[in-house]
């Protein structure tokens, strides 16, 4: 698949097919954003954990009250992750390791969609309750010094969402001129 075609499929799927996503499958698609997805200063600080059981991506879904409960119909999940020991832009580092997991994900015949973690709350009620990460430290393996940017969950999918709606795009680039 080329470039054009990986961007263009890219789209934010919540509906997943039972079927089981081999680990060597998921293994060489993280491969390829440990491989190439930019990071700061060249840190490599982004760290991925995957859970594939489906109690413990129930659990994962339960993190937000709203806009998470998808991942418990997911085969799997990748959290994204940033040592902050690394860099202080651990947060831009996973920002793109996301973006490359996603259309790595597309280029693999894989669907997707990523769930924010960093800072949100549990309850979207009580933005200053408990929070998401809170939640996930419970019962993963998550180090105290790794950020948690998102979890993307992922698997096979043959629903197509609708196209992309038009949009006014005249006012989003501008060319400095002398």
């Amino acid at each position: 698949m080329d470039f054009k075609e990986v961007i263009r499929k890219r789209r934010s799927v919540r509906k997943f097919s039972e079927q089981r996503v081999e680990r060597e499958v998921i293994r060489r698609v993280l491969d390829e954003v440990i491989d190439y997805a930019p990071s700061s200063r060249n840190s490599h600080s982004s760290r991925f954990l995957v859970v594939d059981d489906p109690e413990t991506l129930e659990r994962i879904s339960e993190m937000r009250d709203y806009g998470a409960s998808f991942v418990k119909g997911a085969p799997m999940a990748i959290l994204v992750m940033g040592d902050k020991t690394k860099t202080d832009l651990w947060e831009v580092s996973c920002a793109i390791s996301t973006t490359m997991l996603l259309q790595a994900l597309v280029d693999a015949g894989l669907k997707g969609c990523w769930v924010h973690v960093k800072d949100r709350p549990v309850k979207k009620d009580e933005p200053e309750g408990k929070k998401a990460i809170e939640h996930l430290r419970e019962f993963l393996p998550i180090p105290e010094h790794y950020g948690v940017l998102c979890a993307v969950a992922c698997g096979y999918s043959d629903f197509e969402p609708a196209a992309l709606p038009e949009w006014d795009k005249s006012e989003v680039v501008s060319f400095f001129e002398r």
